[in-house]
């Protein structure tokens, strides 16, 4: 079964939860309508074979509404088929429904979404945060949490300071020398490494 059979089997089964569908590079998505999500999922693990749960992950459209949007990546090993779900999420709302107990890894990934994201999963089994300690007020992939991170202060529990930006591990150097150059690891202290200097380092 191609991931094109798959997806006509489920638009033919939930017509009114299917919102769009999108084909690239060989890959398959269907958009769902997020009441319809759970009844899907069950269809797509029980009928169609999908039965292993690759991945849940979240995106913020910030300034757009709904603003989040929640990713499921399947796969079928009996027919080694790939099949991407998504759903939007309102920021008003901001609650998906749990998968844990139609795919049970579904666990950890709803947990990361929820610490990272803050998107909660109704009737997840143990909604608590995976990372970042419990308390901990913000959420760390939102677009709108800078770069430096946020000062945290909880007394009996734990601080933070804000991190500095400049000469950080994973901040670019502008400059017109190549990806070479550029790249943060290759960084010397005081000078940007010459190309042919980067290159014949081992």
């Amino acid at each position: 079964m191609s991931p094109t059979d798959a997806a006509a089997k489920i638009t033919l089964k939930f017509p009114a939860g299917i919102l769009g569908e999108n084909d690239f590079r060989g890959e398959k998505t269907l958009k769902l309508d997020a009441p319809s999500l759970r009844d899907i999922c069950l269809f797509a693990k029980d009928d169609l074979g999908f039965d292993y749960l690759v991945d849940i992950s979240s995106v913020d459209h910030f300034g757009d509404e709904p603003r989040f949007e929640v990713v499921y990546e399947l796969y079928s090993l009996p027919h080694g088929t790939h099949l991407r779900l998504k759903i939007s999420v309102s920021e008003d709302t901001c609650e998906a429904p749990t998968v844990s107990d139609i795919w049970p890894t579904a666990n950890w990934h709803e947990r990361e979404v929820y610490d990272m994201m803050g998107i909660r999963f109704a009737n997840h089994p143990d909604l608590r945060r995976i990372l970042m300690w419990e308390g901990y007020p913000h959420h760390p992939l939102r677009k709108d949490f800078p770069l430096e991170g946020k000062p945290t202060d909880i007394p009996d529990l734990a601080f933070s300071e804000v991190a500095p930006l400049g000469g950080g591990p994973f901040v670019t150097v502008p400059t017109d020398g190549n990806t070479q150059v550029r790249e943060p690891r290759a960084r010397h202290v005081g000078e940007l490494p010459r190309p042919e200097k980067f290159i014949e380092e081992p």
